[in-house]
């Protein structure tokens, strides 16, 4: 790759075989020239991790809550990890005095808390596996998880404890103890105990261990720590097995990374858990920051609170998904567009200065300190005002919202990419690079990353703009699916992982994710259509939030459901005498016509070919969302449930469309 690049070719790549598609050249981090980093001297698994901070950091604040005072919440209240490592010792003293042995399996379902850290680490500290449960999954998961994985004791968050009941008489066949984080009710105890179960306050559970002593076992570094169950989009949860290994190796990438673009973690530095736990994302990043003896503060469970939780922990790295940065931007751009003509004016004129002098290869802090200090200091201080990276990761982020945040917020903004199989890290776009702007980044430096062309789509992995699906091969990477191997071997060929995602590689080595190998359909007349490469380009709209492409192979053309702009669908009905709230400026046919325009005038700007068109539109007012089964927790569509809800809309469209040729 030609000019200034973040990657090192390592191997040649290969033509095709009558077997075998082409692949591309292996790649690595340019950070790696001289070999993968390796973790520290004597950090082989998790519990290494925490025991090693405690050392180190026994007085630092560890695991930080808001106290609540006559049902006001006030000052973050903090644990040491001293005091911390007391109560995991004692919590896996009573985990093992319930008949629990090494290797057995531990689930835990609940929301973000103290006691939920302290569980995972008393499962790390006696070689067991800790399995989130989570309902949102669908529903029955959490019956499927611990029935497939054997979860024997389940810790849990008190106002789940009614979800956990309903998964018996079947679950109990496994589970033989519940551990409340909270309070039991009498008749939840009379309830489990009904079942043959054990069930326990958390004060109680602590106090089961109390005189016994056990032995904490040698831990090794192909231990399987964690058991995390990936939605997909169909079919059952596939119990993905992490190991100690490919967390200990990704933190050492991270901090090899961080280090290189001068962002290293300290012990000062403050994280804010609000993102599930239960996913691989912010799992590895707590680990990454207890590694550090660094501050870990809880939200409050409410995401309406969440920028006033921000505001008063104060946090130094924020990790995000790409909704929560959509609606931090959504209310940005609401603030500014209500302000007077003078603030719009001086607004507008700060952020093309900074964005321009940004363009020009100024560094976010230095490109306008003016902008920053009278402009953009109240979008800091909304933020907590301490801030110096956002990454956002889980799902692609928008060009133009990363764009935007990377002028106002004073601050990094770093996009990653990553699957529960690759322990999440795998690219991470730079700081001060606006080039990487729309991309992932180059890879983490643990990691060998190389195209392989998918030739029905066009893919071409040995083309002078290499493209192609995604394969990953390092330490990193999961040791198979639980009790699935048919599946592991599905997608782990020769050492190489291979994620499904159709990526192209930019010139300067940072990787672009295009589309999804899987989300292919032919029209009737044997087009192929690569649908998340379509809705990335009309998601680029402005006059739309979200939206869904759909065709089949009995159909000529695409039809879609759009969750349109409030405001701007709401501006646009104002200047053209649609009355009605949202919902009903939805239903009118003359908000669906505008909608199409404007899509096909994006689809001729982007030069889409013919049968990439859409030819008809539905408006849905309220966005696609997990309450409904349409998306997974990391807001992938689920493209069979997404048809299911909209079957009669899409029946509709396609009548519309084909009637005058009736």
């Amino acid at each position: 790759m030609a000019g200034k690049s973040y990657i090192i070719q390592v191997e040649e790549g290969k033509a095709a075989t009558d077997e075998r598609p082409s692949v591309g050249p292996v790649y690595r981090s340019r950070f790696a020239e001289n070999g993968f980093p390796a973790p520290i001297t004597g950090m082989d698994s998790c519990w290494d991790i925490f025991r090693m901070s405690v050392e180190k950091y026994p007085d630092n604040p560890m695991l930080g809550r808001r106290q609540i005072v006559d049902g006001k919440a006030g000052k973050y209240v903090w644990q040491t990890y001293k005091e911390v490592y007391d109560i995991v010792i004692k919590v896996g003293n009573s985990i093992r005095s319930c008949g629990v042995e090494e290797g057995g399996k531990c689930g835990i379902y609940g929301a973000n808390c103290a006691e939920w850290i302290m569980t995972m680490e008393a499962c790390n500290a006696h070689g067991l596996s800790c399995v989130p449960l989570y309902d949102t999954l669908g529903a029955g998961a959490v019956e499927f998880i611990i029935c497939h994985a054997e979860v024997s004791i389940a810790f849990v968050e008190e106002k789940k404890i009614a979800e956990l009941f309903k998964t018996f008489p079947n679950s109990t066949k496994y589970l033989r103890t519940i551990v409340s984080f909270g309070k039991v009710a009498p008749d939840q105890k009379a309830e489990a105990e009904k079942h043959g179960l054990g069930i326990f306050t958390w004060e109680e559970f602590l106090q089961l261990g109390e005189n016994k002593q056990y032995d904490l076992p040698i831990k090794k570094k192909n231990d399987v720590c964690t058991i995390m169950y990936t939605s997909g989009t169909t079919g059952d949860p596939k119990g993905v097995l992490i190991s100690n290994e490919s967390i200990v190796t990704l933190i050492a990438g991270v901090n090899n990374l961080l280090e290189r673009v001068n962002e290293q973690l300290t012990m000062k530095d403050v994280y804010i858990s609000y993102l599930p736990l239960a996913h691989i994302f912010d799992r590895v990043i707590e680990e990454l920051f207890i590694s550090h003896g660094a501050s870990i503060g809880f939200w409050r469970g409410d995401v309406k609170l969440l920028v006033e939780d921000l505001g008063e922990l104060k946090p130094s790295i924020f990790c995000a998904v790409p909704r929560v940065l959509d609606r931090i931007y959504s209310g940005l751009q609401q603030k500014v567009s209500e302000g007077s003509l003078l603030k719009k004016t001086l607004f507008n004129a700060a952020y093309s200065f900074k964005f321009y002098k940004m363009r020009n290869g100024s560094k976010h802090g230095d490109a306008s300190p003016f902008s920053d200090k009278i402009v953009f200091k109240q979008v800091k201080e909304r933020l907590g005002g301490n801030l110096r990276i956002i990454l956002s990761g889980a799902a692609p982020l928008s060009a133009h919202v990363e764009e935007f945040l990377r002028v106002v917020a004073c601050c990094h903004i770093m996009q990653g990419y990553g699957l529960t199989e690759t322990c999440a890290g795998t690219f991470v776009s730079l700081p001060n690079e606006l080039s990487m702007l729309g991309t992932v980044g180059p890879p983490v430096p643990n990691i060998d990353v190389r195209l392989e062309s998918v030739p029905e789509m066009g893919y071409d992995a040995l083309a002078s703009t290499p493209r192609g699906e995604i394969c990953l091969r390092g330490k990193t990477l999961f040791t198979g699916y639980y009790k699935r191997e048919d599946l592991t071997n599905e997608v782990m060929v020769d050492g190489w992982f291979h994620t499904g995602d159709i990526g192209e590689w930019q010139p300067n080595g940072s990787m672009k994710v295009i589309d999804r190998k899987k989300n292919i359909f032919k029209l009737s007349q044997g087009e192929y259509v690569a649908v998340e490469n379509l809705e990335n380009v009309y998601g680029s709209a402005s006059v739309v939030d979200s939206i869904w492409v759909y065709g089949n192979s009995f159909e000529s053309f695409l039809v879609a459901v759009v969750n349109p702009n409030k405001q701007a669908l709401e501006r646009w009905a104002g200047d053209n005498g649609v009355s009605g709230d949202f919902e009903s400026i939805c239903k009118d046919p003359k908000a669906k016509g505008f909608i199409l325009g404007e899509l096909t005038k994006t689809g001729k700007e982007k030069q889409l070919k013919g049968f990439e068109f859409i030819k008809a539109v539905h408006l849905d007012h309220a966005p696609f969302d997990m309450d409904r089964d349409l998306l997974t927790p990391t807001f992938k569509k689920k493209r069979p449930q997404l048809l299911k809800y909209y079957q009669s809309a899409v029946d509709d469209m396609y009548k519309s469309v084909n009637k005058p040729n009736a």
